[in-house]
């Protein structure tokens, strides 16, 4: 896939929008695989002044355990609860993804999340820019790139996956889910704000006083997401 932006502008793309900017957003989140998602969520639908979040797409995930196609729809089942607990209706918001990964690099995987974003991105003006926050395996988004390169002039891709550039291994959950979506991403000229795992992400933790003290009493969104974290104490 040849790079849809020179460097000068996919280098303008990514300068920091202006203080206190709203910023239009989705989120692609594997939101079942772990609770990370879950808060994420929260947090995108708590900040509308700051987050104009538009739709929300369910990623696949997979394990010893679980397909993709299953861990999709578990994820967008987990969209709704959270959804739920907010009063949201999920019509023309929450949309599942894909059912399978990338088998080959050059075809993409159709499904209403990547259909949704093409056309939300192509609705953007020249000047507009839609923030695709992807914080699972980029199965949806890369989907979207293939099917569409043209939408890479109308978006920034923010991308929780792999590991800093320096580290040796790219030994991360993200990444190796779906290894040829995780290169289409990184090879498609999108702008991107990578944000690795290894000393990064992996340092933003909380503790369940926190979580007693802050999140359980703010209502039915708080009480469910302290029920997940002691949940996941529990099991650990």
């Amino acid at each position: 896939m040849p790079p849809a932006l020179s460097d000068p502008d996919r280098i303008r793309r990514l300068e920091p929008p202006a203080q206190g900017a709203r910023l239009s957003m989705v989120l692609d989140t594997d939101t079942f695989n772990e609770i990370d998602d879950q808060f994420a969520l929260a947090y995108a639908l708590l900040s509308p002044d700051r987050l104009d979040l538009q739709a929300v797409y369910a990623a696949p995930f997979g394990n010893d355990s679980t397909d993709p196609a299953t861990g999709m729809r578990q994820s967008y089942d987990e969209i709704l609860r959270v959804l739920d607990r907010f009063d949201r209706a999920p019509d023309g918001f929450a949309f599942a993804g894909s059912e399978r990964w990338l088998s080959d690099a050059g075809a993409a995987v159709p499904s209403p999340a990547a259909d949704d974003l093409i056309a939300r991105a192509m609705r953007q003006g020249d000047d507009e820019v839609l923030y695709v926050v992807a914080i699972g395996a980029p199965t949806n988004v890369s989907s979207a790139l293939l099917a569409a390169p043209d939408i890479a002039r109308k978006i920034v891709v923010v991308w929780l996956g792999g590991n800093p550039t320096t580290w040796p291994k790219a030994h991360e959950y993200n990444l190796e889910q779906d290894v040829a979506a995780s290169r289409v991403l990184l090879d498609s000229g999108v702008p991107l704000v990578h944000v690795p795992c290894v000393n990064v992400t992996e340092h933003l933790t909380t503790t369940l006083a926190e979580i007693d003290a802050f999140v359980r009493p703010a209502g039915r969104i708080g009480a469910y997401l302290a029920k997940i974290f002691s949940e996941l104490r529990a099991r650990s």
